[in-house]
């Protein structure tokens, strides 16, 4: 079974732009190997994608074409010594149960690095660097992350924190995330966006001003942010959730003299340019596991098939956390 983008849809996709079909899985050739799927990524940047009008740096979806993304499997045939059945690989051949490809286009990970495998999904890596690499991240900042309760949003607040920050303030779409955010994921404050003026909420939350903005939504929240932010306060451009989640986006970050007054920074990024820091954000997150210090917050989608409408109701704020889905055995 793989699902297919069956038409390019004008404004935000339904369940009829997508096609779940039955395949035949080959058998691997001399250098391939095949994997079964056991867990998919969904990930709102997928709606770019789908909409062929992305600016990331990957191809978009293409009509009648099996669509892409991260995933984790068990190989359960080889054909390349490199790697062997039973291995636990990570590669970017999601929206299908079974693939089949070069051996070098699959990661082997450790099976016992995490308690669920899944973890190896996670947008921990993508927080960690947004933090320290595009903002700067210095102890005693004040910190504020739109979209917290989301994959990303989630770990760079607790992440903050662990790394020394004064204080972390989230926003989320839901009283029930707002108190999710206070409450389990140890924030100092949250609001919920949709009560009056990001601008006024955020002043509340931060009399003092910000010193750092995690920017996974842009529009009213960027512009919120740029007034709050203190004189050389950092952006680090995670993601655009108010282009992503809404056909009539809420568009730019309005008047830049604040950006120009404040000397501020923004700074866009892309984990693709930062992956020599894999090595030691897994090292320090399997720590913080251990200790307890940081909560791993999943959303778990049953059934391949459950797939397409897992991913609109994600960018619809329905989910917490990291939303994968995992496939049938």
């Amino acid at each position: 079974m793989e699902v297919r983008l069956a038409a390019r849809p004008v404004g935000l996709p339904t369940l009829d732009h997508f096609n779940i079909v039955e395949v035949d899985v080959p058998a691997p050739v001399p250098g391939q190997v095949r994997v079964r799927n056991l867990f998919m990524s969904l990930d709102p940047g997928m709606l770019m994608l789908i909409a062929g009008r992305s600016s990331l740096p990957m191809p978009r979806y293409e009509v009648g074409e099996v669509m892409y993304g991260d995933a984790l499997g068990e190989v359960v045939a080889s054909a390349d010594p490199s790697l062997s059945e039973g291995e636990l690989v990570v590669h970017r051949f999601g929206w299908r149960e079974y693939a089949v490809a070069e051996a070098s286009a699959f990661r082997r990970v450790d099976k016992a690095a995490y308690p669920s495998p899944s973890m190896h999904l996670g947008f921990g890596l993508v927080a960690y660097i947004g933090l320290m690499d595009a903002a700067r991240l210095q102890p005693g900042d004040t910190v504020f992350v739109s979209s917290a309760a989301g994959a990303t949003g989630s770990m760079a607040g607790q992440i903050a924190r662990l790394k020394g920050a004064r204080r972390v303030i989230g926003s989320a779409g839901s009283a029930d995330k707002v108190a999710h955010l206070t409450g389990k994921l140890g924030f100092d404050a949250a609001f919920d966006y949709h009560d009056g003026p990001v601008l006024d909420r955020l002043r509340e939350a931060a009399p003092d001003g910000i010193d750092v903005y995690f920017d996974n939504v842009g529009g009213e929240q960027l512009r919120a942010a740029i007034e709050v932010m203190k004189v050389h306060g950092r952006i680090a451009v995670c993601g655009a959730l108010n282009r992503q989640s809404t056909a009539r986006p809420d568009e730019g970050p309005g008047d830049l003299l604040s950006v120009l007054g404040k000397r501020l920074t923004i700074r866009g990024f892309t984990l693709w340019d930062h992956l020599d820091r894999a090595t030691e954000f897994g090292e320090q997150f399997r720590d913080w596991l251990r200790e307890g210090s940081i909560v791993y917050d999943e959303t778990v989608i049953s059934g391949l098939e459950s797939a397409p409408q897992a991913l609109l109701d994600l960018v619809r704020g329905r989910h917490t956390g990291k939303t994968v889905v995992r496939l049938r055995s």
